[in-house]
C-alpha cells in the first residue's frame, strides 16, 4: 500500500511509524508534550532522527478530565508549533491531530499539512468536504458516540468487532464517493472501550484487512497497558513494544507512538520473522 501526500508516495509495504508531539499541557505522558520552540525542536528532530516517517502533531488533549480547548486556542498553538516545524523540518509529514474541520483547512493550506487524523469519526459536518477538496489522506477513529473516552461503556459488546467494520465500511464508502482515495483506518484503543474491548479488538486486528484500507494502531503507553500491569504510563514502553509487535505480526501498517526508535526496532524484527533472510 502508499498514500499519496501532497504528492509524495508513502510506501506502507513495510510499516512505518508516526511519532506524537503534543502541544498541550496536559497530555497523559509527559514525554510528548513540547510546549515551546526549543521544546519542539527538540523533540520532533529526536523523533525524525530515530525513525519516524510521520510526525502526528496535536494541540488538544482527549485524556479524561481534560479541559475543553476552544478552536481560537487550538489553532493558536498549531500555528505556532507548524511555524517551528516547518522552518526547521520543512521535509517532514506533518499530520495534525483535529476534530475540527476549520482547523484542519488552515493548517493544510497556510502550512501544507499532509494528513488530518481525526479522532471524531468524522463528527464535523464539514471535515470529509475539506480533506476532498484538500486531496490529502485521512485517518478515520473508531471511538465513542459522540468521542473521547469518557462515554466508555461498563460492559463488553459482543458484537463489536463486526459493528465496527459496518462503521468504517460506511464512512469510507462516503469518503470515497468524495474522492478521498487515501483512508486510513484507526481502531481507536481507548476510546469508547474496556480494556477487556481493546484486547478483543487487538485478537481481532486482521478482520480489519477486509475494508482494504491501511490500518494505523495507537496503543502507545494507555490504560489498557498500565492498568492490568498496576504500573503508570510513565513505566509503560515494554508493553508498549510487546502489543505493538502482536499488532505487527496481525498486519499493521502505521503503528502511532510516543517512543519511535523502540516501535523501529519492532518493525524491524518483525519484517525478519515474517520474511525470514538465509
Amino acid at each position: 500500500m502508499t498514500l499519496n501526500v501532497r504528492g509524495r508516495l508513502l510506501d506502507l509495504s513495510v510499516p512505518v511509524v508516526m511519532g506524537i508531539v503534543n502541544v498541550t499541557p496536559d497530555s497523559f505522558f509527559g514525554g510528548s508534550r513540547s510546549v515551546t520552540a526549543n521544546e519542539l525542536v527538540t523533540r520532533v528532530g529526536q523523533l525524525l532522527a530515530e525513525g519516524a516517517a510521520i510526525i502526528d502533531l496535536g494541540a488538544v488533549s482527549t485524556r479524561p478530565g481534560a479541559a475543553t480547548v476552544s478552536e481560537a486556542e487550538e489553532m493558536r498553538r498549531l500555528d505556532a508549533a507548524l511555524s517551528v516545524i516547518r522552518r526547521h523540518f520543512p521535509e517532514a509529514i506533518i499530520s495534525v491531530d483535529t476534530f475540527r474541520a476549520e482547523v484542519a483547512r488552515r493548517c493544510i493550506e497556510e502550512y501544507g499539512a499532509g494528513i488530518i487524523n481525526d479522532i471524531s469519526g468524522g463528527a464535523d459536518p464539514h471535515m470529509y468536504n475539506i480533506v476532498s477538496c484538500a486531496r490529502v489522506p485521512y485517518i478515520i477513529m473508531h471511538g465513542a458516540a459522540g468521542f473521547g473516552p469518557a462515554t466508555v461503556p461498563t460492559t463488553d459488546t459482543p458484537d463489536m468487532v463486526p459493528d465496527m467494520l459496518r462503521f468504517f465500511a460506511g464512512h469510507i464508502a462516503r469518503l470515497h464517493d468524495l474522492g478521498v482515495t487515501d483512508v486510513i483506518i484507526d481502531p481507536g484503543f481507548g476510546f469508547g472501550k474496556t480494556v477487556s474491548d481493546n484486547y478483543t479488538v487487538l485478537h481481532n486486528l486482521a478482520d480489519f484487512h477486509v475494508l482494504g484500507s491501511p490500518l494505523l494502531v495507537g496503543v502507545s503507553r494507555k490504560s489498557m497497558i498500565w492498568r492490568p500491569l498496576g504500573i503508570t504510563p510513565d513505566e509503560a514502553l515494554n508493553g508498549t513494544t510487546a502489543l505493538n509487535t502482536v499488532a505487527l505480526m496481525a498486519g499493521a501498517h502505521i503503528l502511532r507512538v510516543h517512543d519511535v526508535r523502540q516501535a523501529v526496532e519492532a518493525i524491524e524484527l518483525t519484517q525478519r520473522l515474517k520474511t525470514p533472510t538465509p
